[in-house]
């Protein structure tokens, strides 16, 4: 049955990093059930759900509903007349699978976002704040005279160039050199007027989306920074033949995992919030754009989403923000009143 609902899925497309966790979850809930695929019951489901909601490592209410859909799709599958499991079951074991997770068992999608309620945009003081310590991080290691200087430009740039673009972790390590676009109405930016993306989130299966980013006015700062990486350190290491954007002392590119792990020490150090992540700038990126003034379809088709529900997600406008919205709208409003009168 394992098999052959991965091979189902392979079929589809998908992802290992998407088959092997839940493939894994099912396992883990026949062990807990103490019972096969065709003797689930939906009590099995609700007191596998109390097991992980007990306890020091409570599970996040996203996490479990991402477990039921697991469960459900599975079930589907082995009712599925195509596959022929119900026939078996009954000629083998006398008994045929049932759809052990419905609507009175299982975590409603109640809400659009269910995240941690700590990830947020970053506030601008904490960006300059953030900024200035990898600015004087690379400073300091180089007045030292040890070794360090040429990665903490590295890190430097790769944090401001995720939040300059609105870029997804994966998108920013995967970047190459040749993605460094030109754009026609900005020449003094020279190769740095966009970044076009090739390795964006897919969807059901499908290949990586593919969009190009432009380098809004706002973050044009952005622009000296890569060009001192791109025509000044990373030429020191050498790399020759490699496209890859960001590189490692031995001329590797950049993981997902290590830049993660740098981004968490380098807010260690800086005295951020813990719960601020790498992926908190692409929503930082979406809510200044928004209070910069730029339309919402624009901030969707830069930062990738299919939809305007998806960007408005991201969306966490300031309290200045606000304000300010609301000080426009009183006196366009009530100088036009004064002005009737």
């Amino acid at each position: 049955m394992l098999s052959g609902w991965e091979r189902q899925q392979r079929s589809r497309l998908l992802a290992d990093a998407t088959i092997e966790p839940r493939v894994a979850l099912l396992r883990r809930f026949t062990e807990f059930a103490g019972s096969f695929p065709w003797q689930w019951s939906a009590g099995d489901v609700e007191d596998f759900t109390l097991s992980l909601m007990s306890g020091a490592a409570r599970l996040a209410p996203s996490t479990i509903r991402g477990y039921h859909l697991t469960l459900r799709m599975f079930c589907d599958y082995l009712l599925d007349g195509r596959y022929g499991w119900v026939s078996e079951c009954e000629q083998r074991f006398g008994v045929i699978p049932s759809q052990v997770c419905h609507d009175f068992n299982t975590v409603a999608h109640l809400n659009d976002y269910e995240g941690r309620p700590g990830r947020r945009p970053f506030t601008y003081d904490e960006l300059q704040h953030l900024f200035d310590f990898l600015d004087t991080r690379v400073e300091r290691v180089q007045r030292s005279g040890r070794k360090g200087a040429w990665a903490a430009l590295r890190d430097a740039q790769m944090v401001k160039t995720c939040y300059a673009y609105g870029l997804r972790r994966r998108e920013l390590c995967l970047l190459d050199i040749a993605d460094l676009r030109p754009n026609p109405h900005m020449r003094q930016w020279g190769t740095f007027g966009a970044v076009h993306v090739r390795y964006g989130k897919a969807v059901r299966g499908s290949t990586p989306r593919r969009r190009t980013v432009l380098t809004v006015p706002e973050f044009d700062w952005v622009v000296d920074g890569l060009r001192q990486w791109v025509e000044q350190a990373r030429p020191l290491l050498r790399p020759d033949d490699r496209d890859a954007l960001w590189l490692t002392e031995r001329r590797q590119r950049v993981s997902v995992k290590s830049m993660d792990n740098r981004f968490a020490w380098l807010r260690e150090q800086a005295d951020l919030d813990a719960d601020l992540t790498l992926h908190c700038l692409r929503h930082s990126y979406v809510t200044h754009l928004i209070e910069f003034g730029y339309p919402e379809r624009f901030v969707t088709e830069q930062v990738g989403h299919s939809y305007a529900s998806t960007t408005a997600i991201y969306t966490n406008v300031s309290n200045d923000f606000k304000t300010k919205t609301l000080k426009a709208a009183l006196a366009r409003v009530y100088d036009n009143t004064q002005e009737e009168r």
